[in-house]
């Protein structure tokens, strides 16, 4: 990303919380099915209680367990790692699949042309989370922030920080132009 050296970071976003738990919800179904495997598979099935059977049936229930762990962890890791930095001069979209593949992408303010925000569901305007969307004129025509916490803060977040960067590059504009007629002015003969 490379900081620039004026550039503060205002808000680093995550998706909401109940994401990432209709992720999860899978995870724990598995491991409600693992543990009542334990459980029941050798009362109902009284064969897994000799030895080979026995050894056959742990070694099945530990392979389950450890796909669970990895799901889990997969899940865990595009949660953790998708992320949204707003900063004063810019947004950045770090996004994550897997485990081997990252996408990085930043969008100056100057750039924007609209934000939209879009809160569906019951569930999302009770908990509060939506996605945002930001239209720009660039090479990458939209930008999306996907499930997160607060969409209408996040939109008036950024809008603001828009506005703000076009008063600046007003100002700047006008100094520019201010500096440059004094300079006619000055060389002028008179």
């Amino acid at each position: 990303m490379g900081q620039k050296d004026d550039e503060l970071v205002i808000m680093i976003i995550r998706r909401h919380w109940f994401n990432i738990l209709q992720q999860l919800f899978l995870v724990f179904l598995m491991i409600f099915f693992l543990f009542g495997s334990l459980i029941y598979l050798p009362t109902l099935f009284p064969i897994l209680s000799t030895s080979s059977a026995q050894s056959l049936f742990i070694f099945l229930e530990n392979s389950f367990a450890l796909v669970i762990w990895i799901i889990f962890f997969l899940i865990w890791i595009d949660y953790y790692f998708d992320v949204w930095i707003i900063t004063t001069h810019r947004v950045v979209n770090i996004n994550q699949k897997g485990l081997f593949v990252r996408t990085v992408s930043e969008l100056e303010f100057n750039k924007i042309q609209d934000v939209t925000t879009e809160v569906m569901g019951v569930i999302g305007t009770f908990l509060n989370f939506g996605d945002v969307f930001i239209q720009t004129a660039g090479e990458k025509e939209r930008f999306v922030f996907r499930q997160v916490p607060n969409p209408y803060a996040i939109k008036d977040l950024i809008m603001n920080l828009e506005e703000k960067e076009e008063q600046v590059d007003a100002s700047k504009k006008a100094h520019d132009e201010a500096r440059a007629l004094k300079d006619v002015l000055q060389n002028r003969p008179l």
